[in-house]
């Protein structure tokens, strides 16, 4: 890789971890503002919805404060503790965030019923109207600006935190809902609402664990990211062949090991010059990071037993 072209993924990768920092900052900063404005109206009124609200923001602010000092590290340069790098850190947060949506929801679903069996106990304002509606602005501007910056950044980190802010709407939306049945008289409308809700933030968490597990353990990718790695290494006029292909995931990056086939009179400096231009064309993948190539004479029957990919 040139000089120029380190220089250039260097700037890139400092570009991303600033925004990173700056999307992280910002979840953190709104969540925090949702909790107190929720938490003052709730205690003053004796709400229920908004304090169970208030409190699922306390572990998504926990969540925040994770990514935020945690998840930066996947763009920090390897070093003798962690040689390839610290990609495995930002699913890791995400897992983390996975789990926190899936215990909130169990909690939500636990107090939706204990709401339908006991019965609220709530006096209405409409501050407890506004604080909700301040809560859902907040939260979907939060995940408006979040989805925004990871459009150039591909967090799985900022993706679980943004899914995070987008259920909040949610059960804002619930609490919203119970909060107006009260002044109709149905107050247990807040109980109804808040259990559907619950269902859904319990999945989306089960689905952010599952993507990010497959992270951690080295999933193979799709069908079609393999394929057009393959593709890529295939249509250099100077291979021959390929085989031994194996494309699997490390952390939220692909890495791809390959033995591939070129003229065996080729002179060292002609080799390393294809292997450097098959490194870069697969690097310009979405996704690609590390590759790892073996260059083999073609027509020596090395690899006769393995299977061709």
């Amino acid at each position: 890789m040139s000089e120029g072209a380190i220089a250039e993924a260097g700037l890139e990768a400092d570009e991303a971890k600033r925004g990173f920092t700056r999307a992280s900052v910002v979840n953190v900063l709104g969540n925090a503002i949702k909790i107190v404005v929720e938490a003052a109206v709730g205690l003053a009124f004796g709400s229920v919805a908004l304090l169970a609200d208030a409190a699922h923001s306390v572990a998504d602010l926990v969540a925040s404060v994770v990514v935020f000092v945690w998840g930066r590290s996947v763009y920090d340069d390897p070093d003798e503790a962690h040689p390839h790098g610290h990609q495995r850190v930002e699913p890791l947060a995400a897992l983390f965030v996975g789990s926190v949506i899936v215990l909130l929801g169990l909690n939500l679903l636990y107090e939706s019923a204990r709401g339908v069996l006991e019965g609220p106990g709530v006096t209405f304002s409409p501050l407890l109207i506004g604080a909700l509606l301040f809560a859902i602005a907040d939260m979907y501007l939060l995940y408006w600006y979040t989805v925004r910056v990871n459009e150039t950044i591909g967090s799985s980190a900022l993706d679980a935190l943004a899914v995070d802010c987008r259920n909040d709407i949610y059960t804002s939306i619930a609490a919203l809902v119970g909060v107006i049945g009260v002044f109709f008289g149905y107050a247990t409308l807040d109980a109804a609402a808040g259990g559907l809700v619950s269902v859904l933030v319990v999945y989306q968490g089960f689905e952010i664990g599952r993507e990010n597990v497959s992270y951690l353990i080295g999933a193979a990718p799709s069908d079609e990211q393999r394929r057009q790695v393959a593709d890529v290494l295939r249509s250099h006029p100077a291979v021959s062949g390929v085989h031994d292909l194996a494309v699997f995931y490390d952390g939220t990056d692909l890495e791809v090991e390959a033995h591939v086939e070129v003229d065996g009179e080729l002179t060292l400096i002609e080799a390393h010059d294809i292997e450097t231009e098959l490194v870069m064309s697969l690097r310009s993948l979405d996704d690609v990071g590390d590759v790892h190539l073996h260059l083999d004479p073609a027509g020596i029957g090395e690899w006769k037993d393995a299977i061709d990919d």
